[in-house]
């Protein structure tokens, strides 16, 4: 049985959080010089909550949605992404991207391999990674021609287990809910009022028919979440953890997903041969002019 006195993460004030991320936006794309922001609608929960605080931050007319339908994705992910679309009625493209992900594999990039990304799974993974990373190439060439900075929607969760693909969907020059546990996703997006379908339909990166995130993982984000809660934000060690009811298999697994993955939190590492070496001792604000 879990101890009763865990502090809950569900009783977060979101009217305070909701100004805080809109005020948030606003702030770092003026003080990049711009007024506009680019973003992957994907009809999930993530990228609908970062529409609706951009469009309050910045104003409809200065957000634009790119959605990125690949073949096997599900029609329903199109149809809800349109449905912020026309809620919010902000600009947006749709860029299918099969095209461009087909023909690369068709040539077999990279030929054998005995590596981590050979036989059918593998080579599934890859196609996924390659997908994420196509979708943020267009979303940055976009921004270039629009004028715009790219807006990320990963959560809290997704970073903390390295659930997303480095340079893929977890890049981005500002993202306002990378704080936030997807639990915590969930409640923010009921109190903006976005449609209940999207709210609960089981998330899912949608990178292959049927495919969930909870599915992948092993594990829930309600799990999860309380787990890295615990983890992260009050620092209790893994065996305090499991003392207080978590499975320990679990917090076990968990933990290592945050350790293995914090290579893709971080900046690329410099060999440092110089006095002042980039991200170690020359460590300006992104705003420093």
């Amino acid at each position: 049985m879990l101890h009763n006195n865990l502090p809950e993460i569900n009783s977060t004030n979101f009217g305070i959080i909701n100004k805080l991320l809109t005020g948030f936006i606003k702030e770092e794309i003026l003080r990049a010089g711009l007024n506009k922001v680019v973003l992957g609608l994907s009809g999930g929960v993530d990228s609908a909550v970062v529409s609706y605080l951009a469009a309050s931050a910045l104003g409809n007319k200065n957000v634009t949605a790119v959605l990125m339908p690949y073949k096997t994705s599900s029609p329903k992910s199109l149809e809800d992404g349109l449905k912020v679309v026309g809620a919010l009625r902000i600009k947006h493209f749709v860029i299918d991207i099969s095209r461009q992900i087909d023909d690369y594999f068709a040539k077999d990039a990279g030929g054998d391999s005995d590596g981590a990304g050979a036989g059918e799974n593998g080579l599934k993974v890859r196609i996924g990674n390659k997908m994420a990373r196509e979708r943020m190439s267009i979303l940055y060439d976009l921004s270039y021609k629009l004028g715009s900075l790219v807006l990320g929607t990963s959560n809290k969760s997704e970073l903390l287990l390295g659930y997303g693909t480095i340079y893929g969907d977890m890049a981005s020059a500002v993202n306002p809910i990378g704080d936030i546990y997807k639990t915590q996703i969930h409640q923010l997006a009921g109190f903006l009022n976005i449609p209940k379908l999207i709210v609960k339909k089981a998330p899912s990166a949608d990178l292959w028919i049927d495919q969930t995130d909870e599915k992948e993982l092993g594990f829930t984000y309600k799990e999860a979440d309380n787990i890295m809660f615990l983890l992260v934000d009050k620092m209790y060690k893994p065996e305090t953890v499991s003392s207080l009811g978590y499975d320990e298999n679990l917090v076990s697994l968990i933990y290592g997903k945050i350790k293995r993955s914090q290579y893709k939190r971080r900046m690329p590492l410099i060999a440092k041969v110089s006095q002042r070496t980039i991200n170690i001792d020359f460590r300006y604000l992104r705003d420093w002019a």
